[in-house]
């Protein structure tokens, strides 16, 4: 499968000795960062530092690649080393963590931050029960050493109990916990991404809000809330303990960190104990060792572990590559190796990732689950890459903290899955908004998650279709476009480039069947179609490349690879003056960006309207060619509520982090080369739906029956 990836490999002109030449090391990168590794190679060949690239779809895909030694090493957070521990590759080869990612302050410090509690010196307390009915302090929900370590390491010593109520989700259970331990508490944060969910959460348990600046908000920025905010309640807003990490206990008291001298401050820490989890206490000062529950690790670099013997060479040049980038101060130093200018690249004896998440008792905090034992979300889908992309994502969100854990389940089809919901041998699957109401007349199931689509989709998340001509153009109508050329944002399946101009033109009497468009326009470029059709005939394949067979091998490929592949790569067809017309979602006109897309500016084009003439872009309401209906995750409306809410909850916990941070784990976009794998591939996050959305179901079950899926 390498093939499907680009490779670079600009290499360093060197003396090669006789015997054997120097070994080139390969470094998997998101595929987002391919320009920026062009960067890393050209740099780092300049010095004689011999490195080269392969782009893998994204971060979980990279593990894979050092697993099966299509890379040698990948940059990694302590949630990659987890998956590669669990990783089935590691059972052949195994990984290892041969470099670290550590700060300058603390060079040889073990672990990236400690996990701490603090209280009073005179509180009266001699083991972890007699936290109980005190006033807490944190950092901020589900957050390291504020939330997750305190609830884990508490849970397993037995103090937070009915923590797997089968009545909660996952979020509520610990919320639960925190508000029956503690009789007061700061917990500032989004306790839930669906809003509604946040409110009721934060009404209900309204004591974990009381110590903070603005207890009826409870959220950033709080001035007790983070670090350095939960001393600050401690010692000045009434709380007994606070959850926080001990680089941050060592400032707010003036104390020496790492490299950095004392800085006095006003806080007196003879006034204050660290409380240690076998109930003992310890000094606060500059000799005394601090108890830890937990700490998290470095981040670093991971290999093969078949590399290992290899170790020295690597982590001698994994350093002088880090160095290299902070001279130059360069993208691919922060975006590839993970650095800044608080950080340095620092061998490290080779570990495994299991043993280095160990040795910080991070494991159990990764693995934590406060929700029915065994109950996972199980998520129905039809196809192989489907089942795929849903067993990436339910091991990638599990190692970041999603709750409830998905299962994947494979199908025949749509009507199967939606069986499996409605008989409870599933309890979610993503289906097109049309047919929504097929599936709640049928199969009784219940709308609770829908995909949005950015600036220009409506209310609730459909994108317009629409056609457009270059400004100026004297195309005036439907008819005029017989003979021209067509720029198309997809092929089959496509609804902006290929479903709704077929309609529309067959409703015209133009074409009768949507077969036809090939004879309709002279030449079109409409990525997937088949590569000698006429519809493939304006496609130039990967033209960024300069290689004419890498051009060849990309053209007309359903893919960013194409370069005239999507909405906006339709308008780069029509901007470079290959088609006449472009047909599109009106999402990709209107985030046009001038400086990345290289596909004109809106004042460029008009709208060709179906009934005749052209509109500037702002009057799309009464000139486009549909509504496209977003996707729909559904569930069974005999779930109870809380059931329901803990499936919002746990699939807007992945989405929400995904989006922000495909690198990690493309979830929105295209996957292994295939378009609209679960969701459409120009998402941009999930939302909750509630009843407004239900006058829909009707209108979207007619485009669906109108339009089809021509």
């Amino acid at each position: 499968m390498l093939h499907r990836f680009a490779v670079f490999a600009i290499f360093a002109m060197v003396a090669v000795s006789a015997t054997s030449p120097p070994r080139v090391l390969t470094m998997c990168i998101p595929v987002k960062y391919a320009k920026e590794c062009e960067k890393m190679m050209e740099d780092s060949a300049s010095k004689g530092i011999l490195i080269s690239c392969i782009s893998g779809r994204d971060r979980y895909d990279c593990i894979e690649r050092v697993g099966k030694r299509e890379a040698d090493i990948v940059a990694v957070d302590p949630e990659d080393m987890y998956l590669a521990a669990k990783n089935h590759l590691a059972g052949k080869n195994g990984y290892s963590v041969v470099e670290q990612v550590r700060t300058k302050e603390e060079p040889d410090a073990t672990y990236r931050y400690e996990a701490v509690a603090v209280i009073h010196k005179d509180l009266n307390i001699n083991n972890v029960q007699g936290l109980r009915g005190l006033k807490s302090c944190h950092t901020g929900v589900g957050r390291n050493v504020g939330y997750k370590i305190p609830i884990t390491k508490l849970t397993a010593m037995g103090v937070l109990t009915d923590i797997n109520n089968p009545e909660y989700s996952a979020r509520e259970n610990e919320l639960r916990a925190l508000s029956t331990l503690f009789n007061k508490g700061c917990l500032v944060g989004r306790w839930s991404p669906d809003p509604e969910i946040n409110q009721r959460l934060k009404e209900t348990y309204s004591n974990m809000c009381a110590l903070c600046e603005k207890p009826d908000v409870c959220d950033y920025p709080d001035i007790y809330s983070g670090y350095e905010g939960a001393l600050r309640c401690l010692a000045h807003n009434g709380g007994d303990v606070a959850f926080t990490k001990v680089i941050y206990v060592k400032r707010f008291f003036g104390l020496p960190v790492g490299v950095t001298p004392a800085v006095p401050t006003p806080e007196n820490p003879a006034e204050f104990r660290y409380f240690c989890p076998d109930g003992s206490k310890v000094p606060i000062d500059a000799h005394t060792k601090p108890c830890t529950w937990a700490a998290r690790p470095w981040q670093g670099y991971m290999i093969n572990g078949d590399d290992v013997p290899n170790a020295i060479t690597i982590q001698r040049e994994l350093t002088e590559l880090g160095q290299l980038g902070e001279t130059e101060k360069a993208d691919w130093w922060k975006d590839l190796m993970l650095l800044d200018e608080k950080t340095l690249a620092v061998a490290a004896p080779p570990i495994s990732p299991e043993e280095h998440l160990k040795s910080a008792k991070y494991m159990d905090v990764i693995e934590r689950n406060s929700g029915a034992p065994e109950r996972n979300a199980r998520w129905c889908v039809w196809s192989q890459s489907a089942l795929d992309k849903c067993r990436s994502l339910a091991k990638a969100a599990f190692s970041r903290d999603a709750r409830p854990r998905f299962d994947c389940i494979l199908e025949q089809d749509e009507i199967a899955c939606l069986k499996a919901v409605r008989d409870n041998g599933a309890d979610i699957t993503v289906i097109d908004g049309g047919s929504v109401k097929l599936a709640i007349d049928n199969y009784n199931a219940k709308p609770i998650v829908a995909e949005t689509y950015g600036e220009g989709s409506t209310q609730v998340n459909e994108r317009p279709a629409v056609a457009v001509v270059k400004s100026g153009s004297s195309i005036n109508g439907l008819e005029d476009l017989r003979g021209k050329k067509s720029c198309h944002s997809g092929y089959v399946g496509d609804f902006a480039g290929y479903s709704a101009p077929a309609h529309i033109l067959k409703q015209k009497g133009l074409i009768n069947e949507p077969g036809e468009m090939d004879a309709f326009f002279s030449e079109s470029c409409a990525p997937g179609a088949p590569l000698q059709s006429k519809s493939c005939q304006l496609c130039v394949g990967n033209i960024k490349s300069g290689d004419d067979q890498v051009k060849e091998a990309t053209k007309c490929r359903p893919t960013n690879a194409e370069y005239y592949n999507g909405g906006k790569g339709a308008l780069r067809c029509l901007k470079d003056g290959k088609g006449d017309v472009a047909f599109l979602p009106l999402t990709s006109l209107k985030q046009l960006d001038n400086e990345k897309d290289d596909a004109g500016k809106q004042e460029d084009y008009a709208l060709l309207c179906p009934n005749g003439g052209q509109v500037p872009i702002k009057e799309w309401e009464r000139c486009n060619l549909g509504l496209e209906p977003p996707r729909i995750i559904v569930s069974s409306a005999e779930k109870t509520p809380n059931a329901l809410e803990e499936l919002k909850h746990g699939i807007l916990a992945a989405s929400t982090l995904y989006s922000k941070q495909p690198h990690l784990l493309r979830l929105f976009g295209a996957w292994d080369d295939k378009r609209n794998v679960l969701f459409k591939d120009n998402v941009k996050e999930l939302l909750s739906t509630d009843n407004s959305w239900d006058n829909k179901w009707d209108t979207w079950a007619s485009i669906q029956r109108d339009y089809g899926n021509h």
